[in-house]
């Protein structure tokens, strides 16, 4: 990790402004660039941008390694001569404050599919950039592409349910598969190039204006996958294919009742057989799209809390030992330096603590947690150096939110710890991260438009509703950028 200070906004390329339904990496993303910049700010941090599934979750998606279609930018298939204009004429009536995914996904595919047949009508030559993505990910796209042919075959219904020698793998089901739905093969690999081409178009450019990305890798992946579906064996599943066992946390400061997520677990023991190297091979094509990871919940790398699949909360489970700092000793081997942030949150035991310092991995300081007491370990008092300070998280309510909804006694000390007012909380709250000694100081969007708790991105354990939030078009405007520049000048964190 860099031992610069510096800073950066929390904002999903989802959360972006724009008239096609959710925000995307076209234009928009690209003015979000150039604002960050004339902040001063050097970070931008994501969630996942894998292709969602489950409840429109980046944390439960198809495939570890794809990307997310939905953020592919239909003013610059427009450009690209992929769309004509007539395409998007029928643009559907979105609200410009939420995506609406039911809406959106219909209309969405249909575009990009248009796009498609726009592409098979070109000539072979200017297919061959094409043709070099699919050779140069060939370690996933296949399966991934087939998995999601499949999957529309069926209903869009999850792998478990699909005919059973499909659901098994049989080699001759899986050849005729192949040849049935070449066409949507090859589609759905289609959304991939497109995906990474105008996502390594974006990255480009905020390199170019020296701003960094932070991704996220989350540490489980969704069982309606194409990695659990292409390699059953590294999971925990029984001989029908279904979990055994499924993965959350106990309960926590989230929920009484633990967070129930659900995903299949990981056997460990045949990782590491095979040395790793489907969590190498993860790891490398997400920083190579990215600058830093944001590896969500670390934790379950020491010990994860393994819950009886059909549980109906989190709270009857077990701590299960995980691969522990041989895991991390073999990423350093292999990989080289480690640019990982830990998401160290939630229930730390010391050989959590031991595991993240051995690697000189910054752990997470959220300052919405602080307000117990003068020893809280999250109060900017008590941080090292090397850490990363957050107002709050997506997982967090608004900061404005959690002042307005806080336990009397937290709210006060809070006030006094700031020496701040109701009014200037949430400014006083990030002047308190960006002034600590933490390496790096990020706050989501929200915090910064100081915004009630209607704009919270996710509520942990809550089903539907989440991951829907936009900012206004108005939102970046120069005086907030100018206010975010001084602030990065007083405390040593502007480019």
């Amino acid at each position: 990790m860099s031992s610069e200070r510096a800073s950066g906004i929390l904002l999903h390329p989802s959360s972006l402004p724009g008239g096609h339904g959710i925000g995307d990496l076209g234009p928009s993303a690209f003015r979000f660039i150039d604002w960050l910049a004339g902040a001063g700010c050097r970070l931008w941090q994501v969630l996942p941008l894998g292709p969602t599934g489950y409840g429109d979750s980046p944390y439960q998606c198809f495939s570890a390694f794809a990307g997310n279609p939905y953020l592919i930018s239909p003013e610059y298939l427009l450009r690209d001569g992929l769309l004509h204009p007539d395409d998007l004429r029928d643009v559907p009536e979105f609200h410009g404050g939420h995506v609406d995914f039911g809406k959106l996904i219909p209309w969405k595919l249909n575009l990009l599919e248009r796009a498609f047949i726009r592409f098979e009508h070109r000539t072979r030559g200017a297919q061959q950039t094409f043709e070099h993505f699919c050779a140069e990910q060939v370690a996933w796209l296949p399966e991934y592409a087939l998995f999601m042919a499949i999957k529309e075959s069926n209903g869009g219904h999850a792998w478990n349910v699909w005919p059973e020698a499909l659901r098994r793998r049989v080699p001759k089901a899986l050849e005729k598969a192949r040849r049935e739905h070449a066409h949507a093969v090859r589609r759905y690999a289609f959304y991939q190039y497109l995906f990474f081409q105008q996502w390594a178009q974006l990255k480009e450019y905020a390199s170019e204006h020296r701003i960094r990305v932070i991704g996220d890798i989350p540490i489980f992946v969704a069982y309606d996958s194409a990695d659990v579906w292409s390699r059953p064996d590294l999971f925990y599943l029984d001989d029908e294919g279904l979990p055994s066992v499924v993965a959350g946390v106990p309960p926590d400061y989230f929920s009484k009742t633990g967070q129930l997520w659900g995903n299949p677990l990981y056997r460990w023991d045949r990782l590491e057989d095979e040395a790793y190297s489907w969590w190498l091979d993860r790891l490398r094509a997400t920083l190579a799209i990215v600058d830093y990871v944001r590896l969500d919940h670390f934790r379950g790398f020491a010990g994860y809390w393994e819950i009886p699949a059909g549980s109906p909360t989190a709270e009857t489970g077990q701590w299960v030992p995980g691969p522990g700092e041989d895991f991390f000793s073999v990423v350093k081997d292999v990989l080289g330096e480690l640019p990982i942030i830990a998401e160290d949150l939630g229930e730390i035991t010391p050989d959590v603590i031991a595991m993240r310092d051995r690697f000189n991995l910054p752990g997470m300081k959220i300052l919405q947690f602080g307000f117990s007491g003068p020893e809280n370990a999250f109060l900017p008092h008590n941080y090292p150096a090397n850490c990363v300070v957050y107002t709050g998280t997506h997982d967090n309510d608004t900061s404005r939110g959690w002042f307005e909804s806080a336990p009397d006694e937290e709210r006060g000390f809070a006030l006094r710890y700031l020496r701040s007012s109701p009014d200037g909380f949430v400014w006083d709250l990030i002047h308190a991260g960006w002034s600590s000694v933490a390496r790096f100081a990020v706050a989501p969007m929200q915090d910064f438009l100081n915004l009630r708790t209607e704009a919270r991105m996710n509520y942990p354990g809550k089903l539907g509703g989440n991951w829907t939030w936009r900012m206004a078009p108005e939102a970046l405007g120069d005086d907030l950028a100018r206010r975010i520049l001084e602030l990065n000048h007083l405390y040593g964190r502007s480019a």
